[in-house]
């Protein structure tokens, strides 16, 4: 657009050289006009300006009221012409105004349509076109892609002819992504955890939280992000540097429960092995609950990489309590249990947030009641209740995760189904099935952080409020070993370690997190949920039987409490403190609940 400020014309300083130069020489103004303007009013172009009837002529305030007219945005032309008058001198204001708007155009935009950035303009077709309202429109614009992390996005042109207001937008691009500083880690291991792609318009929240993410993957102690120009200054390289550090680590664990005793184990595990960013674990546990376990996995997948896993597991259970639901323990039994596993799963290509896993799974259990106290029980009928035998099932799962992959914390929803159907084949005992499915739900809590300020919370940390619903079915006779059970550390917090089963379950937990440091969060929780169709006690009969109930909403089993997150080089250790019906049970784990 041209810009144009005539100053005073040559009449004006004639009158102004045949009046003198003091200032109590100057001709009086008597009188003020605007001339040339139709659609706006003369009293709002007079209204910014410092001249007023009565004064004194002055040339410094002729020029500044010249400016602040023009400044006003509607005109494209301003100038002033003085008419000499027998007591003074008339000023008038002379402009032209700007034509008015035909039409906007957008050009350049991606990431947002023509539509989207028209509600940040105010200007609309058949108003005089204003540059100074339409200069807000364009920060208005740029605002809109600066909060969403398109930082480097700039009006490249502006221009105004014949009506037409055309503007043109900048969106800088992604040049290569070049990964340096990893010896040992693969180059594709990082490039698949950054969702910025060559070609894309860069913006800077995504690149933050990718670092992020690369971060507490474990693999680095230090990440970070550097950019190079290239020959086009609309497209820039991202050059990423890492530092690795070993990834290789051996946990040691003590533990007691009431009914468990006490424990403890030894576990390695490498979640980078060989630089592939496979996760490789080797471990054991001693006490009345003993197991030993290997697995071998690639976590990662996406719509052409598969992932996948392979394992195998034993454990060996002793005088493990069968509670009742008031709390006191019916019978102790032993458990043995061997088994292996092998699964693989991918994405969709037609939706990336859907993926699709499947899981072989094949395990001989051993049920057998050691000891009970309510009364007189036939062991063979009680053995029979306590079910063993080989079972050989296939585990089909799909997974619905739609939440923000740029983030480097849980924002969005997920939800899970899952079909388990056990087959008479292999040497299996068994033919079940089990469905069940699981919905979880998370989304940050910013209006705590503006409360309260950054103690709780930051931009890339903040609280956040998490919610996970399950509930499962079944068809078919269930074996002891492969019911549903609730209670301990995963599930339902407040009670014995799978103190419930059954051939239905349902679940909640709801979780309120919130980070107190970088490395330190606090948690409160609520935990409910309940299993039915399992073994039960027949106080009356004096005997097990099996439960013929079914899923109730109204038998359910609560518990609360708090815990403690602490980020460490070993991983995310978790303390949580639960009160359910009976006791308070204290927590011990690594990572979040879900």
């Amino acid at each position: 657009m041209r810009h144009f400020i005539v100053m005073v014309t040559l009449a004006a300083f004639l009158v102004v050289a045949i009046c003198g130069s003091s200032a109590a020489q100057q001709p009086v103004v008597v009188e003020l006009a605007a001339e040339g303007n139709k659609e706006i009013a003369s009293q709002y172009i007079l209204g910014v300006i410092g001249t007023k009837v009565g004064d004194p002529l002055n040339r410094e305030q002729i020029d500044r009221d010249i400016e602040a007219i023009y400044n006003l945005g509607f005109f494209s032309y301003v100038d002033v012409r003085l008419e000499a008058r027998p007591d003074g001198v008339k000023v008038v204001y002379v402009v032209q105004e700007n034509p008015p708007v035909k039409e906007i155009r957008i050009e350049g935009n991606s990431i947002y349509s023509d539509e989207e950035l028209m509600k940040e303009v105010f200007t609309v077709p058949g108003s005089i076109f204003n540059r100074v309202f339409f200069r807000h429109d364009l920060e208005r614009i740029q605002n809109k892609y600066r909060e969403a992390g398109y930082v480097l996005v700039r009006m490249q042109d502006v221009r105004f002819e014949n009506g037409i207001v055309e503007v043109q937008i900048v969106e800088p691009r992604v040049g290569e992504i070049i990964i340096q500083g990893n010896t040992r880690t693969q180059t594709n291991v990082i490039r698949r955890e950054i969702p910025i792609k060559e070609g894309d318009v860069f913006n800077a929240t995504y690149m933050r939280h990718s670092l992020n993410k690369l971060q507490r993957l474990g693999y680095f102690e230090d990440v970070n992000v550097g950019f190079e120009p290239t020959d086009d200054p609309e497209v820039m390289n991202i050059v990423i540097t890492v530092t690795e550090q070993r990834t290789g680590r051996i946990g040691l664990s003590i533990g007691h429960g009431s009914s468990s005793g006490w424990s403890g184990g030894l576990v390695y595990e490498d979640t980078n092995w060989q630089g592939k960013g496979h996760r490789a674990v080797v471990g054991f546990e001693t006490g009345d609950r003993e197991q030993y376990w290997i697995s071998y996995e690639e976590p990662f997948m996406d719509e052409e990489y598969y992932s996948w896993k392979v394992g195998v597991y034993k454990h060996q259970w002793e005088d493990v309590d069968y509670i009742d639901d008031d709390g006191d323990t019916v019978f102790e039994y032993d458990e043995d249990r061997t088994g292996y596993y092998i699964g693989a799963g991918r994405k969709f290509k037609h939706d990336p947030r859907m993926n699709w896993y499947v899981t072989l799974d094949w395990h001989d259990s051993s049920v057998d009641p050691t000891w009970w106290h309510k009364g007189p029980a036939d062991y063979e009928a009680v053995r029979n209740l306590l079910s063993s035998g080989k079972t050989f099932s296939v585990l089909g799962t799909v997974q619905r995760t739609n939440t923000d992959r740029y983030l480097s914390y849980p924002k969005g929803d997920v939800e899970i189904l899952n079909i388990q159907q056990a087959m008479d084949i292999m040497g299996s005992d068994w033919d079940f099935t089990k469905y069940w499915i699981e919905g979880r739900y998370y989304t940050p809590l910013t209006f705590l952080q503006d409360m309260f300020g950054t103690e709780l919370g930051t931009e890339d940390n903040p609280a956040i409020l998490a919610a996970r619903v399950r509930a499962g079915f079944s068809s078919g006779t269930l074996p002891w070993a492969d019911q549903y059970f609730l209670g301990g550390d995963r599930d339902l917090r407040g009670y014995e370690e799978d103190q419930f089963e059954g051939s239905e379950m349902f679940l909640a937990n709801v979780e309120l997190r919130i980070p107190i440091q970088e490395a330190v969060g606090f948690v409160i929780f609520y935990d409910v949920g309940n299993a039915w169709g399992g073994v039960e006690w027949d106080s009356k009969e004096k005997r097990l039987r099996k439960d013929t109930s079914g899923f109730d909403f109204s038998d359910l089993h609560d518990a609360m409490g708090f815990g403690v997150r602490v980020r460490t080089p070993l991983g995310n250790i978790r303390l949580d403190v639960a009160e359910g019906d009976y006791e308070t049970f204290t927590h011990f784990g690594f990572g979040e609940l879900f």
